[in-house]
């Protein structure tokens, strides 16, 4: 006789998230109530420890880091977070406040939990995502089990190629701090009546940010960094998504991506009326819209486009093999991407105490940036872009082995980097 195969923690908790999936799409009105004790399970918790760790990130205010909980004994941890839970004793701690530089001088504050809190989130996230999964629409990409940005940028261009000559290009001023945690929380609670795995929601959404050792709270926002925070984004601006879908979808296509999000429309009238829609139901959301970064975008002469996810879309004119003149959407890198890529290579191979890393190690760790940004990036309107990426990339790394090896002028080494370069494999973005 065969012994019978152990399943893993991994598959344990997809068959978990199949069978509640599927009972939430059976009954769209089904609320879940027996839900807490699968988050403590110890299979749940060990799958959420993977993909936590996996994860990497910094350590929390109580500054534990993943190797000290490996030190310690990963067992030992999770079972701490089991016996916590099930007595009914754990309490999250406020998430440590950091702030990220961006280029336009501001800065982008990022809240970090600590890793028993994030484990824990994740464990829950594991467990409830999948009922609201079947209540998200078709517009919604990010942040989403099997969705990408990949298949946003598709929607859109296809939507603007069927002869959709307008855009809003929406930009929610503030979005993860304005969010009403109490019309948030009744939202979770169309779906979970399971008073315990609302108490933990609730209990993340006061943990509150502690910055220069003081903590605040707010009964405002979802706490950025957090593994949960973005499927609760996610819950809150679906109430958008379903109201556009019955009243506005047949002014404009909608295309969601976390809290970035485009219209597109056939007619300038469409847009207008579009925009006042989004306004109004954003109201509802008690969200507004930037005043400035929110625009309608006149697509039709080719003269305007529009920024979203990393690309820049334009219709610009093409002929058939026939001679037939016709518009359509083209997308290549934004200034903003092709920037942050000139950023990256030169603040690794920029640095002197880089010099003292091999040709190969350079090699080694460009590649898989550029094969990430040849993935993302790459369409056929981007070609001239990508060549004088390829071409800065190069040049950069000319400039460092002429460094290296004290020599003077970085022209003369050109060709020799570049032959090293493809004896070495070096990627290109074409």
């Amino acid at each position: 006789m065969n012994a019978k195969r152990l399943t893993t923690p991994k598959e344990n908790v997809q068959q978990l998230q199949e069978k509640l999936g599927h009972a939430a799409k059976e009954n769209k009105k089904r609320r879940f109530h027996a839900l807490y004790d699968k988050v403590y399970r110890m299979d749940i918790l060990r799958e959420a420890w993977r993909r936590v760790r996996a994860n990497k990130g910094a350590a929390g205010v109580d500054g534990e880091t993943l190797a000290d909980i490996e030190k310690q004994g990963e067992h030992r941890f999770l079972h701490d977070c089991h016996r916590l839970l099930k007595e009914g004793n754990y309490h999250p701690q406020p998430v440590r406040r950091q702030y990220i530089p961006k280029k336009d001088g501001k800065q982008r504050p990022l809240g970090i939990p600590t890793i028993r809190d994030r484990v824990i989130q994740m464990a829950t996230k594991l467990v409830v995502e999948p009922i609201f999964e079947t209540d998200f629409q078709e517009a919604s990409f990010g942040f989403r089990p099997k969705r990408s940005a990949k298949g946003a940028l598709d929607r859109i261009r296809k939507a603007c190629n069927r002869k959709g000559n307008w855009v809003i290009d929406v930009d929610i001023q503030g979005y993860f701090d304005n969010i009403n945690q109490e019309k948030l929380m009744k939202l979770v609670e169309m779906r979970i009546s399971d008073r315990r795995i609302l108490k933990l929601v609730r209990k993340w959404l006061t943990a509150g940010v502690m910055e220069e050792g003081k903590v605040r709270r707010s009964d405002l926002g979802t706490p950025q960094g957090g593994v949960i925070s973005p499927l609760l984004a996610n819950i809150y601006l679906n109430y958008f998504d379903v109201v556009w879908e019955r009243h506005g979808s047949k002014i404009g296509e909608l295309t969601r991506y976390a809290d970035d999000f485009v219209v597109v429309c056939k007619t300038k009238k469409d847009a207008d009326r579009a925009y006042e829609l989004i306004r109004a139901i954003m109201e509802r959301l008690e969200l507004s819209l930037h005043p400035t970064k929110t625009r309608i975008v006149g697509l039709w002469t080719g003269e305007e486009g529009f920024d979203f996810l990393g690309l820049h879309h334009r219709k610009t004119k093409a002929e058939t093999s026939k001679g037939q003149v016709y518009y359509t959407t083209q997308q290549w890198l934004t200034r903003k991407a092709e920037e942050r890529i000139r950023e990256v290579v030169k603040e690794r191979l920029a640095p002197p105490n880089m010099r003292a890393k091999s040709f190969l190690e350079q090699v080694e760790w460009l590649n898989p940036k550029i094969q990430g940004w040849r993935n993302y990036y790459c369409t056929s309107y981007s070609q001239r872009k990508m060549a004088k990426l390829d071409w800065y990339i190069l040049q950069r790394l000319t400039r460092w082995y002429v460094k290296k090896r004290q020599r003077r002028r970085w022209m003369s080494s050109f060709a020799e980097v570049k032959f090293m370069s493809s004896q070495l494999g070096l990627k290109t973005l074409l």
